[in-house]
């Protein structure tokens, strides 16, 4: 047995002790609905096949996917999981493409904060002596300061759609802005948009080639001079948004200047911040020095909508562990149910090779 797999045994037998149930996924998955969940970065590094009586199957490239839908599949009840095992990605380094992971999972109702704070604490206790950074965000609150915008719901859409890929999201907030390069390509497009009506236009655009008919492209067209004719985000929102992205502070601090921005959006999503701090500091986490980034999490996997968190070692290096929570998953799945849920999962071979650093 390695080390990795020694240490994955030592951490999957105390999640059991916390009193969850082990599960073990099959390692080969169906594709479809499950590697659209996963997010565009996953999806890009997924081993996908095609089975001839299954169709289209997948190397299981994570766990809690899988076991959000064989929970959802027996109902929507309380519960604890636990699981360890391989997971497969393809990588463009020198890094793992096969690699352990060993996960907790809890499926509760009426008691979101107690959840965060329980999974959070039983990771830090997991955890404690590797030397590794606790930090800790909340995806629930810039999609809370997105939808307060002021602006048309097609923009607040885009927006949110974007939220994960950072580069992207400020490009399309400085167009909806009026300002950057992106808003300039727009406003040149619409002019020629605006000069010819939409069949003439691909009429001159010469053969049909592609996937999408003629009325996709005229509601594109139409969708385009809409957004056109759209006020500019104004300038204080936007400004407020970009300081909340880029806010990083201990948790107690990061809390009082989020409600110092007295933007009424955000309340909601920091009360429940507070509670969830005040569940921590129950835990023994101390609450006033742990980290908070408001944008942390944001190129992790797309299914996380609240707390999130992460063990990091260094920066050039994956996290040790991360985690979220994920309560719009579980209704997707739940084929019209649904249960709060927040879990996370831990790398023996990254913690295996900080033993061996040492």
């Amino acid at each position: 047995m390695s080390r990795a797999e020694d240490i994955a045994t030592g951490l999957l037998g105390q999640m059991l002790d916390a009193g969850a149930v082990r599960v073990t996924p099959d390692i080969l998955q169906p594709a479809g609905t499950l590697l659209d969940l996963y997010g565009e970065d996953i999806r890009a590094r997924a081993y996908v096949t095609h089975d001839p009586s299954l169709g289209e199957m997948m190397l299981r490239p994570d766990f809690t996917v899988p076991v959000v839908q064989a929970h959802m599949a027996g109902g929507a009840e309380p519960a604890r999981y636990a699981y360890a095992g391989p997971v497969f990605r393809k990588q463009s380094s020198l890094r793992a493409r096969e690699y352990l992971q060993v996960g907790y999972e809890v499926f509760a109702r009426d008691m979101e904060a107690a959840a965060d704070a329980e999974v959070f604490a039983l990771f830090a206790r997991l955890l404690e002596g590797y030397g590794l950074r606790p930090v800790t965000g909340d995806m629930g609150l810039l999609t809370a300061a997105v939808a307060g915008l002021s602006t048309t719901e097609r923009r607040r859409a885009a927006l949110l759609r974007h939220v994960w890929r950072p580069k992207r999201f400020r490009a399309l907030l400085e167009r909806m802005r009026g300002q950057g390069p992106l808003a300039d390509d727009r406003a040149a497009l619409v002019d020629r948009l605006r000069a010819a009506p939409v069949e003439a236009l691909m009429a001159e655009a010469g053969p049909h080639l592609g996937l999408r008919a003629e009325d996709e492209i005229a509601a594109r067209v139409a969708a385009l001079l809409e957004d056109a004719g759209a006020a500019p985000i104004p300038d204080e929102q936007a400004q407020a948004l970009e300081a909340l992205l880029q806010l990083a502070a201990p948790a107690r601090a990061a809390l009082a200047q989020m409600r110092a921005m007295g933007w009424a959006a955000l309340a909601p999503a920091l009360d429940r911040l507070e509670a969830r701090l005040d569940a921590l500091d129950a835990q023994g986490i101390d609450t006033e020095t742990l980290p908070f980034e408001a944008s942390f999490g944001r190129t992790n996997m797309e299914y996380y909508d609240g707390f999130v968190f992460g063990f990091i070692a260094r920066d050039d290096l994956p996290p040790v562990a991360t985690g979220g929570r994920y309560d719009a998953l579980t209704a997707v799945l739940g084929q019209g149910r649904a249960i709060p849920a927040v879990g996370g999962v831990i790398r023996p071979d990254l913690l295996a090779g900080l033993e061996g650093a040492a």
